[in-house]
């Protein structure tokens, strides 16, 4: 989960160098310990651990595509490298850029094909932490965003926002939970209106091996249309402390959602 990586546990290795000489003994400056690795990714509840103050964190889908399928018209979209860049301003406070550099829409029904292809729009956040940062069981944040249309042939030409509350809660050295409630004011482009949108999660992150990881997602989405479902699930492996391999799915779980989502990634802390 987007906890700590709430889908798997992390170990950091603190070193302290010296050098023996003959006369004296020279201890290099103290090294303080990183948090570990917590990314918002690859599940849909965020972590409420934010990133080391003066380091950067980048967590990214290379490869992602979902489809959906309604009144006769099936809407597919490939995303490649869209990408969350991160940086720990304080010791409790980040924030991020969300790009997506590349995209490939495609639209097919009664026998036409619409394509759109090119650059997504930029989304600008930040995240405070509450408490947990460091220590306690449970840990939870206060995370603002800002959605800036592009222009492009994949933006709808409309800002967008709201405020995310994510929660986490270890149960042990194995589970962990993860709930989050979401605000946010959105476009809607049938009915050429904005919208109040209210999302919900609940996740339970499970540590496999030292390693590997995994989750299951449920995942709802309240506001003006009827009320969407969905299930997730996926996999993380870590590399080593700060770098995490992911690929997981989500799943429509009723017809208001949408069909399928797949995505593979990583997050890598500097």
């Amino acid at each position: 989960m987007k906890t700590t990586k709430l889908i798997a546990t992390f170990s950091l290795a603190a070193a302290a160098t010296a050098l023996a000489g003959s006369d004296s003994l020279i201890i290099a400056p103290e090294v303080k310990e990183l948090r570990p690795l917590a990314a918002d990714r690859p599940d849909a509840t965020e972590t409420p651990i934010t990133v080391d103050k003066g380091h950067f964190q980048v967590e990214s889908t290379v490869l992602g595509y979902a489809r959906d399928k309604r009144d006769g018209v099936t809407t597919e979209l490939w995303t490649f490298a869209e990408t969350n860049l991160k940086y720990g301003v304080t010791d409790n406070l980040d924030i991020s850029l969300l790009l997506a550099p590349y995209s490939y829409e495609r639209i097919s029904g009664g026998g036409e094909v619409e394509r759109n292809k090119g650059f997504g729009d930029i989304v600008f956040g930040a995240k405070y932490n509450l408490w947990g940062n460091d220590s306690g069981q449970s840990a939870m944040a206060l995370m603002p965003y800002l959605k800036v249309p592009t222009g492009t042939a994949l933006s709808n030409d409309e800002f967008e926002g709201g405020l995310i509350l994510p929660f986490a809660f270890e149960v042990n050295d194995r589970f962990d939970i993860g709930l989050q409630a979401e605000f946010a004011s959105v476009w809607n482009d049938e009915s050429g209106e904005r919208e109040f949108e209210f999302a919900h999660t609940a996740v339970v992150g499970i540590a496999l091996t030292e390693k590997w990881g995994t989750y299951i997602e449920y995942l709802g989405v309240a506001g003006e249309d009827d009320y969407e479902a969905y299930g997730s699930f996926g996999f993380t492996y870590d590399v080593n402390s700060r770098f995490s391999l992911d690929a997981g799915a989500l799943i429509g779980l009723n017809d208001a959602a949408e069909d399928l989502a797949t995505f593979t990634g990583f997050a890598v802390k500097f």
